[in-house]
């Protein structure tokens, strides 16, 4: 086993010696207590120094940076390493940070010393605003400011990230690795690509993603455009993160099951590309990645879980920062507290009959009616038994069309993109006709091109869903 062998420790030891560090702990007191298990912090910044200036243009990356981060996500890799969850933070989530001016007061260990008030492990979500007043209109605790979570790295890099993430959720960070856009490039070109799957068409004319339905193997700077997007629908941010988790589940997927971890040369060649690229605490030694990759050789796409942070208001208002997102305390303590105790995130389930295709939103809350616009006879009774078997809501009886129509048509409200977007990967084809006012329930009526229901599955569910697992994530 390459991981116990001097072979495993000499290709850990070389690239060891290349990981750039970071103090994301020194000096930091009043943290939560150590858990079972290892937990790390992963943040993307929006980092682009060394990209080329043809990639800045091809992968939309010209911009100035903010200098804070685009992704938080929290990895919990369970003691006994079969298992690893990874818990997306939402980067405009509301929290208090140390008021300014003073940055770099905001950065020093003094500065964190203190667990901010009222944040506790007993109550990890309690610097999120829980008091029924507006954001701005409560008193903040004393030295404090309101901000979204991405600021924490602007205003003290990673330890205030670190501490931030800390307070809000009781959780003992073990490591901390950090990402930009170069590195991250590099690393998806290094293990070959990644393969993404969509039912629909994905496009941004922010990062000049464009992906027809299908599946797609995605190179690095492909794959960047794709983790950062928010702008294909109404999901935005909220959207990203589960694209995000579903990539990282096929990178799972794809490191796990193809040997690289079992084959010396290729782990050298992988690791030393995607560690030597990264930012890491300094703790985080040669013992460290041996242990970890230890671990991973025991995890394949079934035994790793992916949620995001369950979340009670998607548009908290405050003044001069705008837009937040709110946390749901009870939700997302529960969540914390299994993290803390090391248990599993995703309930058992039973396997589904089908895979089917992934899509946005899980078709038991989709409602749709059926009708027949042909001569066959029939035909919008098994559609709509179809439809039923793959897991849409289909109330009331099949129903006859009053003109025959030339082709499959799918009539819906606007306010309801999403949902249409998953009932049209069951009906490949169909025309999408929006008609405001018509409401929830979507109107098929079936044209002569129609030949079968395409089955579909819920992908990563809507906000504050339960866990799933990389299974169900992966394409099919």
């Amino acid at each position: 086993m390459i991981t116990v062998s001097g072979i495993g420790h000499a290709v850990i030891d070389g690239v060891n010696g290349a990981i750039g560090r970071v103090d994301a702990f020194g000096g930091m007191q009043g943290r939560p207590d150590g858990t079972k298990g290892t937990n790390f912090l992963l943040v993307g910044t929006d980092g682009r120094d060394g990209l080329d200036p043809s990639d800045k243009r091809r992968y939309h990356l010209g911009g100035a940076p903010c200098h804070c981060t685009d992704t938080i996500m929290l990895v919990h890799l369970s003691e006994d390493r079969q298992r690893a969850a990874v818990v997306s933070i939402p980067r405009d989530s509301y929290v208090r940070l140390p008021a300014k001016p003073a940055p770099a007061a905001a950065a020093s260990p003094a500065s964190l010393s203190a667990p901010a008030p009222s944040a506790s492990p007993a109550s990890p979500s309690a610097p999120a605003p829980g008091d029924g007043k507006s954001a701005g209109t409560g008193p903040l605790p004393p030295g404090t400011r309101p901000a979204k979570i991405n600021e924490a790295y602007a205003d003290g890099g990673a330890k205030l990230t670190v501490h931030t993430v800390e307070q809000l959720t009781g959780v003992h960070i073990d490591h901390y690795l950090e990402v930009d856009f170069s590195s991250f490039m590099k690393t998806v070109d290094v293990i070959g690509g990644v393969k993404v799957c969509t039912p629909v068409p994905l496009k941004d004319a922010y990062t000049g993603l464009d992906l027809a339905p299908g599946t797609t193997t995605l190179d690095g700077g492909q794959a960047l455009q794709y983790v950062r997007s928010r702008h294909i629908d109404g999901s935005a941010d909220l959207g990203r993160m589960q694209r995000q988790q579903r990539f990282l589940a096929q990178v799972i997927h794809k490191i796990t099951s193809g040997g690289t971890l079992s084959n010396p040369v290729e782990l050298s060649r992988v690791a030393g590309t995607a560690l030597g690229s990264v930012r890491a605490d300094q703790g985080l030694g040669a013992g460290d990645l041996i242990a970890l990759a230890k671990g991973l050789k025991g995890l394949s796409a079934e035994s790793s879980e992916f949620v995001s942070v369950p979340l009670s208001d998607l548009n908290y208002r405050v003044p001069g920062i705008g837009s937040t997102v709110k946390w749901d305390e009870t939700k997302a303590g529960e969540l914390w507290a299994a993290i803390r105790a090391d248990r599993p995130l995703a309930p058992p389930r039973a396997k589904p009959a089908h895979l089917g295709a992934a899509v946005g939103v899980d078709p038991a809350r989709i409602r749709v009616t059926v009708a027949n616009g042909t001569d066959t006879d029939g035909l919008a009774a098994d559609a709509q038994k179809a439809l039923r078997a793959t897991g849409f809501a289909t109330p009331g009886l099949p129903l006859t069309a009053v003109h025959h129509v030339g082709r499959t048509m799918i009539d819906y409200d606007p306010r309801w993109d999403r949902s249409v977007k998953s009932l049209a990967a069951a009906l490949p084809g169909a025309e999408l006709v929006p008609v405001s006012g018509q409401g929830a329930t979507m109107k098929v009526t079936l044209g002569p091109d129609y030949t079968k229901v395409t089955p579909v599955r819920a992908g990563a569910g809507a906000v504050g869903e339960d866990a799933v697992t990389g299974d169900e994530e992966v394409c099919p």
